[in-house]
């Protein structure tokens, strides 16, 4: 697994108290409130609101500087998730500037399941039609990296998990403000199936594919808009408010790093050339100064989903799905084919077992093709999914 590393911390936005207010008030330092959103533009990253430390296999005590797995996601706290509930079955996120749906209860019954979900198609028709929500008539479907803020990795991915109770699970998404639900078992789906739609279609690949978050197993995916031969029905949350979020403003410093002044971040140009295991990644991080920075750390997921360009893919485009400016090495991917790599995140993608090796995945973004073997290698889940690796191993395995 690759690398690309950054420097610094969101500094972009403006803050706010948590309060949110209908009517139009100076908030004190200048911000105005207005609809329940604060004011609020650019990109700020949430935290991804990871507090435990991980080893190779599991939680650990925080690590000090110059020690194995220092300088991963829980030594460094970013902008901390922060919501108002508004009491209309909206939630403001006070960081982003962006107002949700709080539930997937859509036909208001009382109960999450696959009733409330819709096509793609039907999605998309239900936003042409103007669909109005708590008084509100301006709501859209989110885009991949507004649907991804919302992400916590304070979840347990539930993967591998074959009961049918879900006390005691965890999801990727705050559940003190969001109303959720694992996938409905009496119409045939697995807990897992909470594949939630964003508006980004996947540009590359044979197949149609949306991308979408699931908030079960706490990852990107490019999710086919058919399964088998039927139109597949998705969760959705509809957003409202900060219309540029997610853009990148990306300058080239001309000394080998890029910033970004929407989020705030410094980046490499350049990643670092071979694939490594989690701790030694940490480690290169920890002990590399360049550009006269010492700083430097690997992003957290959240961050580096944040420089995903979902409008390039291999497929389409000839290159890694990142901004042009950025050299990502080239690699020959498992079918044969000229690829660009997955890069780790210094975040631990933890799993609900209790074998004692809940830490022993790590979260990575796919900036080539997303591959898995189904009756031969193929991208199944799109160049700008974010899946998880094993942190050491043999990699041929």
């Amino acid at each position: 697994m690759g690398i690309l590393l950054v420097v610094g911390v969101q500094s972009c936005g403006h803050e706010s108290n948590g309060d949110t207010v209908d009517e139009v008030i100076d908030g004190g330092d200048g911000d105005i409130v207005d609809g329940n959103l604060p004011d609020i533009t650019g990109f700020p990253i949430v935290d991804t609101g990871q507090t435990d430390f991980y080893d190779n296999s599991t939680v650990m005590s925080p690590p000090s500087s110059g020690d194995d797995f220092y300088g991963q996601d829980a030594a460094y706290d970013g902008n901390q998730p922060s919501y108002t509930s508004n009491g209309d079955g909206t939630v403001t996120d006070n960081v982003t500037g962006l107002m949700w749906q709080n539930s997937w209860d859509h036909n208001g019954d009382g109960t999450i399941d696959y009733d409330d979900k819709l096509t793609y198609d039907g999605l998309l028709a239900l936003i042409e039609a103007g669909y109005a929500y708590a008084g509100y008539t301006d709501w859209r479907l989110p885009s991949i990296k507004e649907l991804y803020s919302l992400i916590l990795f304070s979840g347990m991915d539930i993967s591998g998990y074959e009961g049918a109770a879900t006390d005691g699970l965890t999801p990727f998404i705050n559940t003190d403000y969001f109303e959720f639900a694992y996938g409905d078992l009496d119409a045939g789906e697995r807990l897992i199936d909470v594949q939630c739609a964003s508006k980004n279609r996947y540009v590359g690949g044979s197949m149609e594919m949306v991308f979408g978050v699931n908030f079960a197993d706490g990852r990107i995916k490019g999710y086919g808009t058919t399964n088998s031969g039927e139109e597949k029905a998705f969760n959705y949350l509809m957003v409202r408010g900060n219309d540029t979020y997610g853009e990148n403003e990306f300058t080239d410093n001309g000394d080998g790093t890029i910033t970004d002044a929407a989020t705030g971040l410094m980046w490499m140009q350049d990643d670092n050339g071979e694939g490594l295991y989690w701790k030694e990644a940490l480690s290169y991080a920890a002990h590399y100064e360049f550009a006269g920075y010492s700083d430097w750390r690997l992003p957290n997921v959240k961050e580096l989903q944040g420089i995903v360009d979902y409008t390039r893919s291999p497929e389409t485009t000839g290159s890694a799905a990142i901004d042009p400016l950025f050299n990502s090495d080239q690699i020959t991917n498992e079918a044969g084919e000229e690829d660009y790599p997955y890069y780790w995140s210094g975040t631990t993608h933890a799993n609900w077992t209790t074998s004692g090796n809940n830490g022993a995945w790590g979260a990575y973004v796919a900036f080539g093709r997303a591959m898995g073997y189904i009756t031969g290698w193929t991208d199944v889940h799109g160049a700008g999914a974010q899946r998880s690796d094993p942190k050491n191993g043999d990699p041929s395995d």
